[in-house]
């Protein structure tokens, strides 16, 4: 009797999923979850504000991914293995561990640096991730706009670069997902969803920053960027001709967010853990901090979900993944913008700011809120002068004499820099054509649309920043909810004490002004210069 020989379990299931694969790409099917499963993915900047949001996002929904490997560097005197650890603990996951906790044992912590060459990688992990990976995530960016440009240049051209040449020992990559910035184009007003040629060669731009002196490298910075604004674009935009060139032998896909703000739904709504964006702008001025903004009130800035940024990073993954390079050696590109969709203006998103922050007050203001925003720089800077650096250097005097430590004047510094450092893109407008992620959205199917679909004209803009003002209340600030009534008190008594200081600050000036000798002395000159004027005049 002949025995009959069987095929193990392992290898059957993979055979069939080969099989549902082959079809769905020849019905145009994704598939998103089946198309992650059993794979191993490896991400780059897993600890920053969209990596977190892209590991939950995989856990959640694509559960059978058989492991994610985050490249991770010490920090703070924290390994890679209590970073994580940490990480996992945020309210961000809390679903993930209601629902599937085992699922954060398939997270693999891998120490590394993507500001240093070959990104940091020990030998033997390289190897476990040329053997094992199959689609990789480069989310990993500097995203300081006053970095210096080598600084820049390692984190956000090389890092590229170097996951590339990783990328191409790997046996079995099917994807490669680079995640851009709309912004990487700024020197053109509208920007499609296609390659654009950098002035420079990337190549000679890593050898510049690799040999030439900092300090030399700092006086010829802005010459070398020519009409890019800053050190994060440009390299960024050198970023995307790596992927370009790398694109006919890897399968490379490159999303470009626009200004990724916090979660509208999914897995909760406000989630944040930065102050970047409206986010700062909104806490600044709730706290009596910022009081006046350097920029011009009627420019449209484009936000992006971090659920939807995230959403279309995953479907591109996959999308890109169902087809090998030999079929398609091009790079695709998808604009992961909001375009013309959701408009509110920095005007309007001030006074909306002003408006929730009195619904949802700050704890601990050091003034009455009121942020006024201004295109006129020596207004800003009269303003800066009277309401940010003298009331910061009276109050940290007052800390010093207290027994308490100077802060005021050094968050102060923060939000000025801040302010000017990305005043470029608040007194110019783009047009973002996201026609590639309209049609994605609109062909997704299945278990794909509960999962992954996300509908740009679903969001409600108020509603949507008002969850975005408790969110960072919540997850930022860490401040109670279930004392909003106290803090209104507060912020109430902070009013009255602003009306009575300005008031008091009216009566003495008017006092100065006309016991001083100063109103005789500018009517004396008025009249002098009145009467020069038409006393050559012909009677």
């Amino acid at each position: 009797m002949v025995k009959r020989c069987t095929v193990p379990r392992s290898v059957e299931r993979r055979r069939k999923r080969a099989i549902k694969m082959k079809n769905d790409v020849d019905n145009h099917i994704l598939n998103i979850s089946d198309f992650y499963a059993g794979k191993s993915i490896f991400i780059t900047g897993g600890t920053g504000f969209l990596g977190k949001a892209l590991v939950e996002k995989l856990l959640r929904s694509c559960p059978d991914i058989k492991e994610i490997f985050i490249l991770m560097r010490p920090k703070k005197g924290m390994n890679v293995d209590d970073r994580l650890k940490k990480m996992l603990t945020l309210p961000l996951y809390d679903l993930v561990r209601e629902t599937n906790p085992s699922a954060f044992d398939k997270i693999i912590p891998v120490k590394g640096d993507t500001a240093a060459e070959g990104l940091g990688l020990d030998p033997i992990e390289r190897q476990v991730l040329t053997d094992r990976v199959s689609v990789i995530f480069h989310v990993a960016a500097s995203v300081r706009f006053d970095d210096n440009l080598q600084y820049a240049v390692f984190n956000n051209t090389r890092s590229t670069r170097d996951i590339c040449i990783l990328a191409g020992s790997m046996k079995q990559l099917t994807a490669l997902v680079h995640v851009s910035s709309t912004y990487a184009h700024a020197d053109k007003p509208v920007v499609e969803e296609t390659l654009y040629p950098a002035e420079v060669d990337w190549k000679r731009t890593i050898k510049i920053a690799e040999n030439v002196d900092n300090n030399v490298l700092k006086t010829l910075t802005a010459k070398y960027m020519g009409p890019i604004p800053n050190t994060y674009t440009f390299t960024k935009k050198l970023a995307e001709n790596v992927i370009a060139d790398y694109s006919d032998r890897l399968p490379c896909v490159i999303v470009r967010p626009s200004i990724v703000i916090s979660t509208m739904e999914d897995p909760i709504p406000g989630w944040v853990d930065n102050f970047n964006g409206p986010t700062g702008l909104m806490i600044g001025g709730g706290k009596g901090l910022l009081r006046i903004s350097y920029a011009d009130p009627d420019i449209i800035s484009d936000y992006i979900p971090l659920d939807a940024a995230i959403k279309v990073i995953i479907i591109v993954g996959c999308k890109r993944g169902r087809v090998t390079v030999t079929k398609d050696p091009s790079t695709h590109v998808y604009n992961c913008a909001s375009n013309n969709l959701t408009n509110i203006s920095m005007g309007q998103l001030i006074a909306l700011g002003l408006h929730l922050i009195q619904d949802i007050p700050l704890d601990n203001c050091i003034w009455s809120p009121n942020t006024k925003i201004t295109r006129c720089p020596y207004y800003f800077y009269i303003n800066v002068l009277i309401f940010h650096l003298l009331p910061a250097l009276i109050i940290d005097q007052i800390l010093k004499f207290t027994g308490h430590e100077p802060m005021l004047l050094k968050l102060q510094r923060r939000i000025y820099i801040s302010n000017v450092s990305v005043s470029y893109f608040l007194f110019h407008q783009w047009d973002f054509r996201n026609n590639k992620i309209i049609s994605l959205m609109a062909k997704l199917s299945g278990d794909d649309v509960k999962k992954f679909f996300f509908d740009y004209k679903n969001i409600h803009i108020s509603n949507f920043f008002k969850d975005a003002t408790i969110g960072a209340k919540k997850y930022l600030l860490h401040e109670d909810m279930n004392q909003l009534d106290k803090f209104r008190k507060y912020q109430n008594r902070m009013w009255w004490l602003d009306r009575i200081c300005k008031t008091l600050w009216l009566i003495f000036f008017t006092w100065a002004f006309f016991s001083t000798g100063l109103y005789t002395y500018l009517c004396n000159t008025l009249n002098d210069l009145i009467n020069s004027i038409f006393s050559d005049l012909p009677i």
